[in-house]
Formats: C-alpha cells, structure tokens, sequence
C-alpha cells in the first residue's frame, strides 16, 4: 500500500492498519525475548540430571525415562512461578512431573514452602543455580517437556497455562 492510498483510506481503515502494524511489532520483540531467553537451553536429548530433594532422596531424570514428563523450574520468590504452581500441582497428579527449586534456600526451607503452599511434587534443591545453569536456565519459571526416550520436545520460558503444557505432554507421547 502507497502512503498515498493510505492517506486517501477513512480514519477507521488507518485506525485499524496502524493497530495492525503495532500488534505485529509485539509479536515480533516477544519473539526476540523469547529466543534470547532460551538462546543456552538444550534441545535434543536432555541433560544429565540428578540431584537431591527436600526430604534428602537422590533423584535422576533418568529416573523418569518411559513416559512423556515435566521438567520445571521454578523460584521461591517468583511471583510468577506462584501464579503457575497451581497448574504444575495439577498436571502432577496426571503425569511425570519433576521440580527443581532454583536458588530458593536450602531444602528444609524449600520443603517448608511447599508444605504452606501444599504443594506435593518432587522437588530438587538447586539452592546455587548449578543445576538450572547445566539446561541453560537464566529466568523462571521455564518448563521443558521430555518425551518417553528423553529428548526435549518442548520449553518454555514465563508463564504457561496449565492446558498449554497438558497439550504439549500429550503431543510428547510416542
């Protein structure tokens, strides 16, 4: 379209262009975040993963291996992570779901947390950010869905809703 076709177009058709255009340029600095922020995170097979939870078992994502699972990483101080603990708390009654509390104290006061909030998942204690740094994990929340083999199918940074990562579990079924 010239500038000067659009100059001639009524004030609701220019109206409706320039929300066009804005609307595009969201989407397009979302997407610049979004890769910036998953620029380190793997894909492909996941990982190594394995350390201690809040009541002292040793855990393995090999652990996990057979069947479409979650993979979430989340903060104590995260206001977000509290806004999606919900659906995570949902999900872990229906799948595999594996926690790592990144940089949010020591195991007792993670486990302390999730009993407030009665939240039951498994949790790994990640009380320096050395296993988040091993998936390249800079913000949280950030989710990965690993299939049945474990491969990454999926990840997320932010907030996801609960169906989102319900869709991509199934879609991570072999």
């Amino acid at each position: 379209m010239s500038v000067k076709h659009f100059l001639r177009t009524g004030p609701r058709t220019r109206r409706a262009l320039i929300i066009l255009v804005e609307l595009l340029l969201i989407l397009i600095v979302y997407l610049g975040v979004k890769a910036w922020t998953q620029r380190d995170m793997p894909s492909g097979p996941a990982p190594a993963l394995s350390g201690w939870t809040t009541t002292g078992e040793r855990v393995s994502l090999a652990d996990y291996r057979g069947a479409p699972m979650l993979l979430h990483f989340w903060a104590e101080w995260c206001p977000i992570c509290r806004l999606e603990q919900g659906s995570i708390q949902a999900i872990h009654e229906d799948w595999p779901v594996l926690t790592v509390a990144m940089q949010s104290g020591s195991a007792m006061e993670v486990a302390a947390h999730l009993g407030s909030e009665g939240l039951d998942w498994v949790a790994l204690v990640d009380e320096h950010g050395d296993l988040s740094r091993q998936f390249g994990v800079k913000a949280v929340p950030t989710t990965f869905v690993i299939d049945g083999q474990g491969n990454i199918r999926f990840r997320e940074t932010g907030y996801t809703t609960e169906w989102g990562l319900r869709s991509r579990l199934w879609l991570a079924r072999d």
